[in-house]
């Protein structure tokens, strides 16, 4: 995928409500903890600006995220987010199974609560949808506000 480019399933996410997005999220398993890097495009559901900010999100301030330091099993492990217009890798989380907050079904937990001082109460929830692409929920403290994609 060129830098310019989302991917399918991800741009008409783009277009969706955050109660669309919620149903999509709820539907779908947790799936494979992603390997290795992972492009990100932030969703600010339902704004008509929702592109434009996505695509600048990506510019100037977070890319995606680096899922490289686990155990054999990828079971569980750390994680550090590429953030900056150079793709600076800082902020780690860990991150493992659990129950989601938002339904209580499995999800795949990005926890930042002992690894970060400046991200300490977000905690983000990723679910697979298609093989390789993740809708994601972040929560700060016990609200919700954004969702996100991987892929």
């Amino acid at each position: 995928m060129s830098e310019g480019i989302l991917q399918p399933t991800i741009e008409k996410w783009l277009n969706l409500s955050r109660e669309e997005l919620d149903d999509i999220y709820r539907s779908a398993p947790a799936g494979a903890i992603p390997k290795g890097e992972m492009k990100g495009t932030a969703i600010v559901a339902g704004s008509d600006n929702a592109k434009r900010f996505a695509q600048f999100a990506r510019m100037f301030a977070w890319q995606g995220k680096v899922f490289d330091l686990f155990p054999p099993d990828y079971e569980k492990g750390i994680l550090i987010n590429k953030i900056s217009p150079f793709s600076l890798t800082f902020i780690v989380a860990k991150v493992y199974r659990d129950k989601s907050w938002m339904d209580e079904k499995d999800t795949i937990v990005i926890d930042y609560g002992q690894t970060s001082f400046v991200a300490k109460k977000i905690r983000d929830e990723i679910r697979e949808v298609e093989k390789g692409v993740y809708l994601g929920k972040v929560w700060w403290g016990k609200k919700r506000i954004l969702d996100f994609a991987l892929c």
